[in-house]
């Protein structure tokens, strides 16, 4: 037994590996130590129905952000599925997101939601009762009212919290009218580090800035209305401490209001490629939840 654990704990942790690797990310080697428990992996059997993990990236980013936890969750048998979040509205994107679930899962589904993507899953959570359980990654977790931009501004700490928007964004306007609300927002490439991923090598930061998702101003500023998911399904947390884009205090406020079990982890905003295999662990620790 203990040599079958051994073998699935370093299984998963290769795999995270290797992707995070074709990713150019850097693994430190303490991780090891925090591989996957085999329990976590491996405690299922025929007659239990594994939850489906479905993905749901933030703002300035895509599903390639989840690639090391997605190589990790298949591997421990768990089908994972990357909704899209089209960044457009919150409304539209939520409803996106609910009409994903509905259509491509079947029985029980895990959501995950990093940064803005965690507003998304806040909503679309309730559209299917099948969702049994929630993971915020550096995530917002709104309460009927507020937006992701409020959120952000709640607490000191925030590097978009900004006098001047134009020293952290660049912009592409879809019509010369158009207003505000519409208008598609990046991440400047001489920020996008320092606020998303300071502590990711250089190589892998400058592949991200290039190819990051925009999202509309209207999408962060437009307040969550209804009933929150999390006052009724049980939720996780990651908090990167080192977060300079939501900030941990207010993501620890948010976890507390929502019951949620928190992990905390030395990493940026992209816990998720920081400390691939502590995301991988909380997202077992929920699917092992509804087993």
């Amino acid at each position: 037994m203990k040599a079958h654990t051994r073998s699935l704990r370093l299984k998963v942790a290769a795999i995270a590996a290797a992707v995070a690797g074709l990713l150019a990310v850097a693994i430190p080697a303490q991780v090891s130590s925090a591989a996957v428990d085999a329990k976590h992996v491996a405690a299922s059997s025929s007659s239990t129905i594994k939850p489906t993990i479905v993905l749901v990236h933030g703002a300035w980013a895509d599903a390639s952000s989840f690639a090391p936890e997605t190589a990790a969750l298949q591997a421990a048998g768990y089908t994972v599925l990357a909704a899209p979040n089209p960044l457009r509205g919150l409304q539209t994107d939520t409803k996106a997101v609910a009409d994903f679930v509905k259509q491509r899962t079947t029985g029980p589904v895990i959501l995950v939601g990093h940064s803005y993507g965690g507003m998304v899953i806040t909503g679309a959570a309730l559209a299917d009762p099948d969702v049994k359980g929630l993971v915020y990654v550096d995530g917002y977790a709104p309460d009927n009212g507020e937006s992701a931009q409020a959120l952000t501004n709640a607490s000191p700490g925030s590097l978009l919290n900004v006098a001047d928007p134009s020293t952290v964004f660049d912009v592409v306007l879809p019509s010369p009218d158009a207003p505000q609300a519409d208008w598609d927002s990046y991440i400047r490439q001489d920020k996008f580090k320092s606020v998303f991923a300071a502590s990711l090598p250089s190589t892998l930061t400058n592949v991200l800035a290039a190819g990051q998702s925009p999202v509309t101003f209207g999408a962060l500023g437009t307040p969550f209305i209804g009933t929150p998911a999390w006052k009724t399904i049980p939720s996780w947390f990651v908090i990167g401490t080192a977060d300079r884009l939501l900030p941990p205090v207010e993501q620890r406020l948010m976890a507390q209001r929502a019951h949620g079990t928190v992990t905390e982890v030395d990493a940026p905003h992209l816990s998720m490629l920081a400390k691939p295999l502590q995301v991988t662990k909380v997202i077992l620790d929920a699917a092992r939840s509804v087993h």
